[in-house]
């Protein structure tokens, strides 16, 4: 069987490293033939890892899309405020799509991509809600649905950031300014979203959030800090945030590799002089929350409450679900769930086998579903489609709205608002 062809929209770190060097591992499986990438640097690194011609590598997405059809499916790897059109139109075009997460930054444009799923039914159209394949959440929701623990009654989910990932992404980084791309709820929870309800199994009926940007401000700054680490902090040896420490070093891994395609010191150094990755954390554009809680409610009254927190030493995922029977407390970063029953209070310990890869092995294990899914042409149904992903988007932003508003936002309500605006 000849491999799958695919076009890459967005060459950025997600894009190039997470999900498309899976073609590098798996010839045989799915073979990339253009790209569309406007950094010069990240697009040359991909036509040469990928040996594609170069006059099949694109500055621009719709310079791509203007062309005939030329390969079976396109991942969408842009920032978040470029994937309504480029979906769209690639959907337009008949191609399999494979859409990094989220949908749009714009609730609209993301309800509007459920109904193009819909109406495009007979073409993949996956999201990167990649938890879902992870052997961790995987087990979890086989234990739900064997009703192990009874009827799940309510569910409490920790989002551990991490004070590196916080100050990357979501200060200094793309992510950091809600007005230029996403609100924190959105772009890093709506995998949360995402999974509370897969795990529950039934649309949220209600949903109420609080949450502040309190410590990342000016106000925080170190006396007498300049506007970039790089210029001499008198608190540079013991700010945890120094751009220094973090990008200077030895690692070039993430996230320094997202500071510049070249890493090379002089590279990197020129990147903290020059660019964002440089600014003192405490003095840079960024209004997303630093943490944040939500409350909800499902249509068969299981209520679940996340909590997004940047104070943490390091990245994590922490769950607690309580059921009729029992409960199961599960940490992702340490690959383990426990079972206590009732009324014996015996504990089952489950050990999960930590998969390679980014994400707990959710980054692999998307694409090796993704290539199924276009191998079949669409006739397989995917754990990850569109008009599935749209209803945790839609939790998303009525959770934004929420903690703007100080009210409890009803989702259908909602929703119809959205339709009509």
């Amino acid at each position: 069987m000849k491999p799958v062809t695919a076009i890459l929209i967005g060459a950025g770190d997600r894009g190039k490293d997470a999900l498309a060097s899976y073609a590098l591992k798996h010839p045989e499986e799915i073979k990339f033939v253009a790209v569309a990438e406007p950094d010069d640097k990240k697009r040359e690194q991909f036509i040469k890892a990928h040996d594609i011609p170069m006059e099949m590598a694109f500055t621009t997405w719709e310079d791509l899309l203007a062309k005939p059809k030329l390969a079976d499916a396109a991942l969408i790897c842009t920032l978040d405020n470029i994937h309504y059109e480029p979906a769209k139109l690639a959907l337009e075009k008949d191609y399999h799509i494979l859409l990094e997460k989220p949908l749009s930054n714009n609730v609209k444009e993301c309800v509007l991509l459920g109904e193009l799923a819909k109406k495009y039914s007979h073409k993949v159209f996956s999201v990167c809600h990649v938890l879902r394949f992870t052997k961790f959440f995987s087990k979890l929701k086989e234990l739900l649905d064997s009703k192990v623990i009874g009827d799940i009654v309510t569910i409490n989910h920790n989002e551990y950031v991490g004070r590196i990932h916080q100050s990357h992404s979501f200060v200094r980084g793309n992510w950091g300014n809600s007005k230029r791309e996403s609100p924190m709820i959105l772009q890093k929870c709506c995998h949360d979203m995402d999974i509370l309800l897969w795990l529950v199994g039934n649309n949220c009926k209600k949903i109420s959030s609080f949450g502040s940007l309190d410590y990342f401000k000016e106000k925080s700054a170190p006396e007498g800090s300049p506007d970039r680490c790089i210029e001499g902090c008198p608190a540079g040896d013991t700010c945890p945030y120094n751009a220094v420490k973090i990008y200077l070093g030895d690692n070039v891994e993430w996230p320094t590799s997202v500071i510049s395609a070249d890493t090379s010191y002089e590279a990197r150094k020129k990147a903290l002089e020059e660019g964002p990755y440089g600014r003192c954390v405490f003095k840079c554009d960024n209004d997303v929350v630093d943490h944040q809680v939500v409350n909800m409610i499902f249509d068969n009254n299981v209520t679940a409450h996340l909590t997004m927190t940047a104070f943490c030493k390091d990245g994590g995922r922490h769950i607690k679900i309580m059921g009729t029977h029992g409960e199961i407390t599960g940490d992702f970063d340490y690959d383990k769930i426990e079972i206590r029953h009732f009324p014996s209070e015996e504990i089952e310990t489950i050990n999960i086998e930590k998969d390679a890869g980014g994400h707990g092995g959710g980054d692999l294990g998307i694409m090796e579903d993704f290539v199924k899914l276009v191998e079949a042409d669409g006739k397989l149904k995917g754990k990850t489609e569109a008009s599935i992903s749209v209803q945790s988007h839609v939790m998303a932003f009525a959770a934004e709205e929420s903690r703007l508003t100080d009210k409890v936002i009803t989702i259908d309500e909602f929703t119809q608002q959205v339709l009509k605006s």
